[in-house]
């Protein structure tokens, strides 16, 4: 017998709730993308402040970058295996409060004078926002599937991954603010050769300013009930489940058999007899880790990969060099967080909000395979003739930003958005977060790849003073930018072959449509087995 109250939650009209969980549930993925966003700008100054204008050695950038993202895959696995065992909420809570802490503390990140003792201090607080950060990432997408109705689902999952493109707005507009702000108020830094002391406390600025959202909707986040599918599926406790959900939500259907003890609700299901990666959970969900996963990393690879290019080939159109002294402290982050202004309203906003409208209409894996062909198809026809683009008149110079502005449109309007809600509604309740945080930990080490792997390709070699710039070099950009379409080509065969989908369906209808057809397989098989030995049998007869 189904359990009423989730039954209600899948057939519940849109209401308030529903926007009040997508804003706290997004301040996670808010704060990730400001983050991710803000540090490459951030680096711009540090390497003014403490490197004197040059660019950072290549070994301490990579780690800079890949410490942060080992410290978000760490926190995915960790947090996404508590959320099934203590309960969503009372994790939830403690991801945010590291993400709080560990944003101001890299502000704070001891040393003004030893740029060794900064970049430790520095990675040291970025490897625990990174932890927080993981944290949310399988938690609010857990949360905001179980809260939302079937029919919508896939809409509220993607608006909550949507608040990453909100966070790369604030980002950029918060860097170029403060940095005009310490260029006027400051007096100094408008000499290219002189770096004001004022600017080693622009950097710090801009990364506490990253918590203050996140931490204005702690108290909001700490009221939202544990989810009904936890409290009944889970810790099977139906009577409470049905309590917290009429609390806040609106629910037409009669559960008042269900919030009483005077009449015992219908028993919950029991929960499988399986364990996590047992021989039944492999043979059972295998393939939708398998793919979740795989998809996550190769989407990743060619994200982060493509942030990465991004500065370097904006760059050579600017004509001012990624490693130049050619301006000063301000200028240089206020021209990259220029850029990433750019990119995000121009292609990386327009993305996630397609995906919001299209996603319960069209379905996530055709919007998967159709984002990963269509940036296949970008990098293509971008990296075959690229020294002709850059050869010719600015127009064409132009076209290709243009065109390079698309990877982000379809990586948000495609795998980017799908790969984090799919692990969210494929398992079952008490496997569903650890999962969603394996998929998510997978997609890390995807983007670790892409940028460690992408700053040592592109490092130049030790030749005088060049050494360890990064640059865009056009044989070894046109290699990445096929090695990137080739990644994209791989995603949609691994889509296409291993990937379910899971639009209109609810959670349960999804959990148990495998265990379905694993139990047709097996009651097929002594058929099967029959008929093998009657074949023998007859065989020998004859």
């Amino acid at each position: 017998m189904p359990i009423k109250v989730l039954s209600s939650l899948d057939a519940a009209r849109i209401q308030w709730y529903h926007f009040k969980a997508i804003i706290v549930a997004g301040m996670g993925l808010f704060t990730d993308a400001y983050d991710l966003f803000c540090i490459a700008p951030v680096m711009k100054m540090i390497s003014h402040v403490y490197y004197h204008g040059d660019s950072i050695n290549t070994a301490v950038l990579s780690t800079s970058y890949a410490i942060a993202l080992l410290g978000t895959a760490t926190g995915q696995l960790v947090f996404g295996y508590l959320g099934d065992r203590v309960g969503r909420r009372r994790v939830y809570g403690l991801c945010l409060v590291i993400m709080i802490i560990s944003s101001f503390g890299c502000g704070f990140s001891v040393c003004t004078t030893r740029r060794s003792c900064v970049m430790v201090s520095l990675g040291f607080f970025r490897f625990i926002l990174g932890l927080g950060i993981g944290g949310d990432y399988p938690l609010s997408a857990t949360i905001m599937s179980e809260f939302a109705n079937k029919r919508t689902r896939g809409a509220f999952i993607a608006a909550v991954f949507s608040m990453q493109g909100l966070g790369i707005l604030v980002s950029s507009a918060v860097t170029m603010a403060v940095c005009v702000a310490f260029k006027r108020g400051g007096g100094g830094g408008l000499e290219e050769e002189v770096v004001p002391p004022e600017a080693d406390v622009a950097w710090r600025l801009i990364l506490m300013i990253g918590a203050l959202p996140a931490a204005l909707t702690f108290y909001w986040r700490m009221l939202m009930p544990e989810t009904a599918r936890y409290t009944a599926l889970v810790e099977n406790n139906i009577v409470q489940a049905a309590k917290d959900m009429e609390r806040v939500m609106s629910i037409t259907d009669d559960i008042s058999d269900e919030t009483t003890t005077e009449t015992p609700p219908p028993p919950p299901p029991l929960p499988p007899s399986y364990t996590l990666f047992s021989l039944r959970f492999l043979r059972l969900h295998g393939r939708d880790l398998f793919a979740a996963s795989v998809n996550w990393f190769l989407v990743d690879v060619v994200f982060y990969t493509s942030n990465l290019l991004l500065s370097q080939i904006f760059s050579h159109y600017s004509d001012i060099p990624s490693s130049s002294t050619a301006e000063n402290v301000y200028d240089a982050a206020f021209r990259v967080a220029e850029l990433g202004a750019i990119i995000a309203a121009c292609s990386t906003i327009p993305g996630y909000w397609f995906t919001v409208y299209f996603i319960d209409k069209i379905g996530r894996v055709k919007i998967q395979i159709m984002g990963f062909f269509f940036m296949a198809v970008v990098y293509l026809v971008a990296g075959i003739p690229y020294t002709w683009y850059w050869s010719k008149h600015e127009q064409t110079k132009k076209g290709f930003m243009v065109l390079y502005g698309l990877v982000f449109f379809f990586s948000n309007f495609g795998p980017n958005t799908t790969t984090f809600i799919i692990p969210a509604e494929l398992f079952p309740a008490r496997f569903r977060s650890t999962c969603h945080g394996i998929s998510g930990a997978a997609g890390k080490l995807g983007a670790i790849v892409g940028t460690v792997g992408f700053l040592w390709a592109t490092k130049k070699a030790d030749d005088g003073d060049d050494m360890n710039k990064v640059y865009p070099d056009v044989n070894r950009m046109r290699a990445a930018f096929l090695i990137l379409g080739g990644v994209c080509i791989a995603g949609i065969f691994v889509t296409y072959f291993f990937t379910k989908e899971t639009m209109g369906r609810s959670l349960e209808e999804n959990e148990h449509e495998q265990e379905r057809v694993n139990n047709d397989e097996s009651e097929d098989e002594p058929q099967n087995v029959g008929r093998q030995s009657s074949a023998s049998t007859l065989l020998q007869t004859q």
